[in-house]
This record gives structure tokens, sequence and C-alpha cells, in this order.
């Protein structure tokens, strides 16, 4: 599997998710400190809703000039984003509409980029569940060194100094991309962009199994995924860090686990384990202790990522290679949706409403969405021989474009 392109492309997601990891703690800290809850929610809103809205569109250009060259230009952007929000903190205390600004600019160069993120594995790797597995490993090990870092850095040095290693962290992966050599695309016809977001929104709605879990993760992201970060910075304070690094050692485990295990029914086992995921908002909501919060981060981040591995395996060997990148726009567009706009509502419902009242009812529904994922058949009947299937009857790796 560690070919010299797998290779580039680890280093580049490893390095690139290291500084992704960093900036919810800076933001948590550094934007709540001068605008509270309601400013972290509303910075965090921006990103999210400006990738929603634009990443069918990156699906298309993805499928028609390289999923590489829009990383690579992505990369750029958020560079040159995040180095301008750097001199912001490092001068001083800049304004709410410039953080805003950064948000959206920076949501808009992720929603060039993530459509990439599945159709490269493909293209790099020959077994796409052991390949996620590793990344998912390096994800977890970021999630845990990230914030540990960006609660000292933030603390010692400022906020300034996170967000100049992120847009660092966003150059080194540019050039990781730069340097992959995938085969030539072949000639192909050219449609409108009509007709390409089309044949993505077909080829998305064609597969029940898809389109069933993103109506059922919007409400996921709404009252779980969108609240969380808002709501446990307020409560933890300056231990969120370590609590964020919990959760990253629980997604090295999943992460490990869903590289040996290939259970006969992914989704549906991904979705069994997904009930540890309660583990994260359930003990804040009851008020425990940080030794709690750690154990229960671990359980939920474990959760997290076998569920995500299985997810990830099964779009991309089950989508055709020519239209990876536009169902995973459509795909990432939908799931994400929801946390838009729980990131956006949480600050307003937390003057009204407690925090721990409000993770309370994430509890509630991270169990009703397992139940929602285990009661639709084409998810829970969908096997693992229909995965090893598509794998096989895929072409070389290094043939793929």
């Amino acid at each position: 599997m560690w070919t010299r392109d797998f290779s580039l492309y680890f280093g580049a997601r490893a390095v690139s998710l290291l500084g992704d990891a960093m900036m919810p703690v800076a933001a948590a800290l550094a934007v709540g400190a001068r605008y509270g809850v309601a400013g972290v929610g509303y910075v965090l809103a921006v990103w999210t809703a400006t990738c929603v809205l634009l990443i069918v569109f990156g699906g298309v250009f993805a499928d028609r000039i390289g999923a590489r060259a829009m990383m690579v230009g992505a990369d750029v952007a958020r560079a040159v984003t995040q180095g301008v929000l750097a001199v912001a903190f490092l001068t001083g205390s800049p304004p709410l509409w410039l953080l805003l600004a950064g948000s959206a600019l920076s949501g808009a160069a992720t929603a060039m980029f993530q459509p990439g993120v599945n159709g490269m594995v493909p293209l790099v790797a020959r077994d796409p569940q052991r390949a996620n597995g590793v990344l998912k490993v390096a994800d977890a090990m970021c999630q845990l060194a990230g914030p540990a870092v960006a609660g000292v850095l933030t603390v010692a040095f400022g906020a300034g100094t996170v967000y100049a290693v992120d847009a660092g962290t966003f150059v080194v992966s540019g050039l990781c991309l730069a340097l992959i050599r995938p085969a030539p695309a072949p000639a192909g016809t050219r449609t409108s962009m009509t007709r390409d977001l089309r044949r993505g929104w077909v080829e998305f709605t064609s597969r029940t199994w898809m389109w069933s879990v993103i109506v059922i993760w919007i409400f996921f992201g709404l009252f779980v995924f969108g609240p969380y970060i808002p709501l446990a910075s307020r409560l933890v304070g300056e231990q969120f860090g370590w609590v964020m690094a919990a959760l990253g050692a629980g997604t090295v485990a999943g992460g490990v686990i869903a590289m040996r295990l290939r259970p006969a029914r992914p989704l549906a086992a991904g979705a069994v384990a997904l009930i540890g995921f309660v583990a994260i908002p359930l003990p804040l909501a009851l008020g425990s202790p940080l030794p709690v919060l750690l154990a229960g981060h671990v359980i939920g981040g474990t959760a997290w990522a076998f569920w995500s591995v299985m997810w990830s395996t099964s779009v991309q060997t089950l989508v055709p290679p020519e239209v990876l990148n536009r169902v995973t726009a459509y795909e990432v567009a939908g799931s994400v949706s929801g946390l838009a706009v729980g990131q956006a509502v949480v600050g307003p419902l937390a003057e009204v409403v407690s925090a721990r009242h409000l993770l309370m009812v994430s509890s509630v529904v991270c169990l009703g969405v397992v139940a929602a994922l285990l009661l639709v058949r084409p998810i829970r009947r969908q096997t693992s021989a229909a995965i090893r299937s598509a794998t096989r009857e895929a072409p070389e790796p290094s043939r793929i474009v």
C-alpha cells in the first residue's frame, strides 16, 4: 500500500488534518473570549454553510479537471486566508466581520477540496478499507495532538500563532499533492455544468443506502455535531483541549479496529458501533468530572472512527470512479447541512436553554439516529461481498483518473 503516491497523499492529509484539529480549540478560545458562544457558533456556521452551498460545484470541477488539481488550488487559497487571519490576531483583536469573511473564504476553498478526498483514495490505494483505516488513524493522531498543541500555543503565544501554523500546514499539503503523478485523464465528452450536476444527482439518488444515510445525518448534524463544540467549550473551559485529545485517542483505536475487522454488513456494523458516540454528549449533560469526560470521548471517538471507515469505503467502492467526486459532493453537502444550522442556532438557544439540557437532547437524538440507520433495509443489508466485488472490478490505482 505504501507506494510513492499513497505516501505523498498520506503526508498531505496528515499535516493538513493536524492544522484542522488545532482550529476548533483556537476558535473556541479566541473567538469565544471576544464574542461568546454566539460568536463561535456564527464563525463555524458561516464556514459550514459556504462549504455546503458550493461543494456540489467542487465535485463537478474535480471530475472535469481532476481532484488533485482542485485540492492543490484549494490548499493555496486556504493558506492565504488563514495567513491573513493570523496577522489580524497577531496585530490586535480582529473584528467579527473579518472572522466571518475568513470563514466564508475558507469554507469556499474547502468546498473545492473536499470532493477529491474520497476520489483520491482509489487512485492511490488498491485496498480502500485499509487505506481509509490508515488515514483515520492519522486523523485520530492529529485529533490527539492538535487540540493539546493548540491549547498550549493559544495560552502561550495567542491565537495568531495557531492560525499561522494552520496556514503552514496547507502549504505543505499542497506541495505533497502537487508531487503526486496520477495517470493522464482520458479525453471525455464535455457537457454543460447543468448536465454534470444532474448526472451526479441521479447517481446519488439512485442509491437508497446512500441518500437514506444522508437524510438521517442531517438530524445528527443539527442536534449533535452542530451544537457540540460551542456547548462543550463553554462547559469544559480551558480543559477543552484535553477533551478533544481524548476524542483523538479514541479515533486512533477505532481506525485500527476498522483496518483489521471486515464485517459482513459494514454499514450495519458501523451503525451499531455508533451507539458508543452517545458517551460524548451524555457525560457533559450530566456534569460528569473530567476523567469521565475523557473516557466518554475515547469511547465516542472509537465509535465515530469505525463508522467513518465503513461509510467511506462503501462510497469509494460502490460509486463509479467517473462520477465519484460529484456524488461525494452531494453526500458531503447533505451530511453537513444540518451541521451548519446547528452551529448557527446553538448560540441563541444557549441564551434561553441551559447547555446541559441541550446536550441531553443531543444524547437522545444520537440514539435515535442509530435506530433510524438500522431500520432502513438497504443500509442494514448492504454486504461486504458487494464491496469486494466492486474493488476487484475496479482498475489498478495507477490507471484510474
